[in-house]
């Protein structure tokens, strides 16, 4: 066995990390202007100011060079569908339709291995071209769907979580299955802490899922407390009275996933719009999390979401591009429809708070605070290189920028994929950008 110590890398840039949500903490982030990041096996050993770090570190070590650039946490997108990425940009007037036109046919084919191990390599490309080191992701309702997910991912050395869908009513016939979660449960054994891989439990939307498949998902949820749950709830008015019709009993929609032992911490909900304040309360109170999914929202025109009432209730929530009905994979351009939606709702959402839910809150919402989403002294090391000039207009904008609120603004505003320099997964380069425009003095 060798003893030779990890190789250090060296990373000097602008530095922001956050340790508490903006909205609730005067003090909520660490800005380092001139700042160094220190890596070795994977994680992160210091972050700090140049001129305190630099003189530490052994001669000859090299010493990456992105000054005028922003590292952050890499982003965390907590719900999106990769068998969706080939339907991207697909037009339907609701949802419903959407799925039974698009939907439903696209996922079909991810039956096929070779089809599926295609598919994942393109998605997770685009997410790491996005600066997204970890995403929730719905596979299909097939088993070597989340094979092929799982096997890519893992081949990139990604903390990635993803689930096969589960669906035996309400769906066509060649994407049923059954309350019989064997696969299920393999998929978890092989594939659940497996190295970055995590295993997240997938029935769809419980108007897809029996009463005894919804059952049966609960047994597989306590029988394995720490895997994660996704699944979607409330997210249009048609879909609410459809889950009304099914579930008579029950007192809402988010109440289907209570009774059945759906909701605990490391449950993701996707949308929550047309939630009540006992919705909101029971998501603060079971450790549940939700996946604020704006692009989304509005392409299917599906309602507004309030993060206020989230917030007043003391729900967690964190973002999602929801890919395919989301119609972008940058996390910058769904914190700019994020921006839109707060507004339209008469609330304000900061760039600092943007940037704190799809890095650090994301993490705590997945119970994985301390691991990702953060710069700190021991955490994975997973990372993003900003460039503030990847466009003429960026350029122009963050040229004067008077402070550090309006420079995460402009990115999130005006960025997408060109924003994102560099990706960093585990201490290694998984995406790198050469900036396409040089500014004039």
């Amino acid at each position: 066995m060798s003893n030779s110590t990890p190789t250090l890398q060296a990373y000097r840039a602008s530095l922001l990390t956050f340790h508490a949500d903006p909205a609730f903490a005067d003090d909520a982030h660490t800005w380092i202007e001139d700042g160094l990041l220190l890596v070795a096996d994977g994680r992160i050993q210091a972050a700090g100011d140049y001129a305190t770090l630099a003189p530490t570190l052994a001669p000859g070590t090299p010493v990456a060079d992105y000054r005028g650039h922003i590292i952050t946490p890499g982003f965390i997108d907590t719900h999106l569908h990769f068998p969706q990425t080939d339907m991207i940009a697909s037009p339907a007037p609701g949802l419903l339709p959407w799925l039974d036109t698009y939907t439903f046919p696209t996922e079909r084919q991810f039956g096929d291995p070779a089809h599926a191990r295609a598919g994942a390599e393109f998605f997770l490309d685009e997410l790491l071209r996005n600066g997204t080191t970890t995403a929730m992701v719905y596979c299909s309702v097939h088993k070597e769907s989340a094979e092929a997910f799982f096997e890519a991912s893992a081949a990139r050395k990604l903390r990635m979580a993803g689930g096969k869908v589960l669906m035996d009513r309400n769906c066509p016939d060649f994407l049923q299955d059954s309350a019989d979660l064997r696969d299920s449960e393999d998929l978890i054994r092989r594939w659940h802490n497996n190295g970055r891989s995590m295993y997240a439990i997938t029935p769809r939307f419980a108007p897809t899922s029996t009463e005894a498949q919804l059952a049966a998902t609960g047994e597989l949820a306590r029988a394995y407390p720490d895997t994660f749950i996704q699944t979607h709830v409330s997210e249009n008015q048609d879909e609410c009275a459809w889950v009304g019709q099914l579930f008579p009993q029950r007192r809402s929609y988010l109440d289907v996933y209570e009774h059945y032992g759906l909701m605990r911490p490391r449950a993701m909900f996707g949308h929550c719009i047309w939630l009540d304040d006992t919705d909101f309360s029971r998501l603060a109170q079971t450790g549940s999390a939700i996946a604020h999914c704006p692009t989304s929202n509005l392409f299917l025109g599906s309602g507004l979401f309030d993060m206020k009432r989230a917030d007043d209730a003391g729900a967690m929530v964190a973002l999602g591009t929801d890919v395919g009905a989301g119609t972008s994979f940058s996390m910058l351009q769904t914190m700019n429809e994020a921006y839109k939606v707060a507004r339209l709702k008469g609330s304000y959402l900061p760039a600092l708070r943007m940037f704190y839910l799809a890095t650090l809150g994301a993490a705590r919402s997945m119970g994985l605070e301390g691991t990702i989403g953060t710069l700190a002294p021991g955490a994975e090391a997973d990372f993003i290189v900003l460039d503030r000039k990847a466009t003429p207009l960026l350029a122009r904008r963050t040229a004067h920028a008077g402070s550090l609120e309006e420079t995460l603004f402009a990115l999130a505003l005006l960025g997408d994929d060109r924003a994102i320099r560099a990706t960093y997964a585990a201490g290694a380069c998984v995406h790198e950008r050469s900036p396409a425009f040089t500014p004039s003095n």
